[in-house]
């Protein structure tokens, strides 16, 4: 027994690269689609109310950019807007449902380095919230025409953006004691500098104080 033990101590054990960081990603992937009706399907119906709500009362009212109609000009907004709030919620509401479950110590136990686990996270919550995007282009194009002029720089933009929240969702979850904490972050932070970063509007139709305000939310340009 003994120089089994011995042998088995001494023989080298081959880890594949990139493992952690697989598994990881992969469990993520699997737990927003699993519940793909919640975590895309509804964010996309959301984002066709808020088109068909807004196109139908200010259409006829509001010109953002001389010969842009208003729907053409909402799209692109509420596509990034759905990729922005998606890529926080799915880092954020995923390291706060394992604190709460208890299931943490499952994904902090295993020999993952900080890199794979922050790379998982993120890269996860990127792959959301370019789904939850395509779907609402998807779903919206047909019915507004768009042109799509530079393609490569919307999803330079897109994944620079949802990488960019994912991250923030990460740490919210990771300083965030309890579901409320996340909420108030989401609530009080995320929603409002979304929705003041020219979604529904032109900054250019405000006066020059508050565009020199917008000029300082980081959100306007992920969205401009």
């Amino acid at each position: 027994v003994r120089e089994t033990a011995v042998a088995v101590a001494d023989t080298p054990v081959r880890v594949e690269r990139f493992t952690g960081f697989y598994t990881l990603f992969r469990k993520e992937w699997m737990r927003f689609w699993k519940v793909k009706v919640q975590t895309i399907l509804a964010p996309v119906l959301t984002a066709l109310l808020y088109l068909l709500v807004f196109a139908h009362t200010l259409k006829d009212h509001v010109q953002p950019f001389p010969g842009v109609s208003y729907t053409s000009f909402l799209i692109p907004g509420l596509a990034m807007m759905s990729v922005l709030q998606n890529a926080f919620a799915n880092s954020s509401s995923s390291l706060m449902q394992s604190k709460m479950q208890g299931n943490i110590i499952f994904v902090l136990l295993p020999p993952i380095t900080y890199w794979e686990f922050f790379c998982a996270y993120v890269l996860a919550a990127v792959v959301r919230g370019v789904v939850v995007g395509t779907g609402v282009l998807l779903v919206t194009l047909p019915l507004v025409d768009v042109p799509l002029r530079h393609p490569g720089w919307v999803l330079a933009f897109a994944f620079a953006g949802s990488a960019l929240l994912g991250t923030l969702g990460l740490i919210a979850g990771i300083l965030a004691e309890k579901i409320d904490q996340v909420a108030a972050f989401q609530n009080f932070l995320i929603m409002p500098l979304t929705f003041l970063s020219g979604v529904f509007y032109s900054i250019h139709s405000l006066p020059p104080f508050w565009q020199a305000v917008s000029h300082f939310n980081p959100f306007f340009y992920m969205i401009d």
